[in-house]
């Protein structure tokens, strides 16, 4: 029986919308390599300052034991108590140009019902299109350019910017199911998953959110800027070099992952490069010579890091 009760609120003094402007969505949850939507999020939130529209309903779409709310002891009493938020907003890019914000959480229950409304929401706002992004593991070296995968019915996006064509079965997200019901209701609908170096996935790696940020202007032509993060990844890029360099293992196996990328893309005759997952160490072998560097290498504190 489908679920009938409304899954959110409307804001009272929500802006008037114009029709027709690209949906971009920004949902944390099952994978985000390197904390790519957690800090997109935060860029969207902080920086552009959204107008919500509609705020979806928690104690319907969240399990709060699984994800607490955080709120602020302060010596004797409690104060800030501050529950999670999935919004549908109006924002503006770094020139001014509006488009619609779907970021927050991914739902825990009734992703169905919820899928349902996102789309009606973006049929009665009449959106000319809609990306997502999320990001995943992948052995390949932070040396070269994060590559990206592409779904969705934009065959061009998808021709010219997806680097690996993967065909397998994945545990799915809200997202892929957002993209699913989208594509069969006939929207120009695109998926980019980024594809993070394994070793970084468990870190705050600033070039992800970089790249979901081009990703988005490929696909909808908006324009972010993202000096802060560009100079944040230059600050955590000089802490991995000052690692990697520091280890002769950590070298050797940064190297072999530069060799087997570079060897299979010099026979690449697509525009952007093809990662070929049969010739890149496996996320095991890549962990297990993690383990083995953390076991014997340096002190703690040498240990302290984006790599340790």
């Amino acid at each position: 029986m489908p679920y009938s009760a409304p899954l959110y609120d409307r804001a009272p003094s929500a802006p008037p919308v114009p029709s027709g402007l690209p949906l971009v969505i920004a949902l944390t949850g099952f994978t985000d390599a390197g904390a790519a939507v957690t800090r997109l999020v935060e860029y969207f939130r902080n920086d552009l300052e959204p107008h919500a529209l509609v705020a979806f309903d928690n104690d319907t779409l969240l399990d709060y034991r699984a994800r607490r709310p955080v709120i602020t002891f302060a010596e004797d009493h409690l104060t800030d108590f501050r529950p999670p938020r999935l919004e549908l907003s109006l924002a503006h890019d770094s020139l001014g140009s509006p488009f619609l914000l779907l970021a927050g959480y991914e739902p825990d229950f009734l992703w169905e019902a919820f899928a349902e409304s996102v789309l009606e929401l973006a049929a009665g706002l009449q959106v000319s299109s809609v990306t997502w992004v999320h990001a995943i593991p992948l052995p390949v070296p932070h040396t070269r350019p994060i590559g990206t995968t592409v779904s969705g019915t934009r065959s061009d996006l998808a021709e010219a910017h997806s680097v690996w064509r993967p065909h397998t079965q994945v545990p799915s997200t809200v997202g892929h199911l957002l993209e699913y019901r989208f594509a069969e209701a006939g929207a120009k609908v695109t998926g980019f998953a980024l594809l993070v170096p394994h070793y970084l996935a468990d870190t705050e790696y600033p070039a992800t959110t970089l790249a979901a940020l081009d990703s988005l202007t490929v696909a909808t032509g908006l324009v972010f800027s993202g000096e802060v993060l560009r100079e944040e990844n230059r600050d955590f890029l000089a802490k991995v070099t000052e690692q990697v360099t520091g280890s002769d293992e950590l070298t050797r196996m940064l190297q072999g992952l530069e060799e087997r990328y570079d060897s299979y893309m010099a026979g690449s005759t697509q525009a952007t490069p093809i990662i070929h997952t049969g010739d890149l160490p496996s996320a095991d072998e890549l962990a297990a010579e993690l383990e083995r560097f953390l076991a014997s290498g340096p002190s703690d504190d040498d240990r302290r890091g984006p790599l340790g």
